[in-house]
């Protein structure tokens, strides 16, 4: 069974930095190619896809947090997102989520395409 465990959230002011970690055990067979990513998800607002990465290495970004955040993987196991150039607008939860698809159009931000989750952790910045 695929575990994700989210680790790294604070409490931080704008234009502070924050590096999230996503610790990943029971990777399977199923997992040899696969995409990772990040969401987040503020009170009253619709979950949002922020970075994602595949098995090839490739990465998506959403729009809002190009040029500030790099998702990257040492290995299939571990899985950080670097937070640079905080705002108030990026407080929410992140998630981690996996999925063993590999898409051809690169690694998706739509949540659906994902079937394993962790438990999210809290990211908060204050103006």
């Amino acid at each position: 069974q695929v575990r994700l465990v989210e680790s790294g959230g604070d409490s931080v002011q704008a234009g502070g930095t924050l590096r999230l970690s996503c610790a990943a055990t029971g990777f399977t067979d199923r997992y040899t190619t696969y995409s990772m990513g990040w969401f987040r998800q503020a009170p009253g607002k619709e979950r949002e896809g922020v970075a994602a990465i595949d098995s090839r290495g490739t990465t998506h970004y959403a729009n809002s947090v190009k040029g500030r955040f790099t998702i990257f993987q040492p290995n299939k196991n571990t899985l950080f997102l670097q937070m640079n150039s905080l705002k108030p607008d990026d407080t929410a939860m992140y998630y981690c989520a996996a999925d063993p698809g590999l898409w051809v159009g690169g690694p998706p931000l739509l949540g659906d395409s994902y079937s394993d989750w962790g438990l999210g952790t809290q990211v908060t910045v204050s103006s």
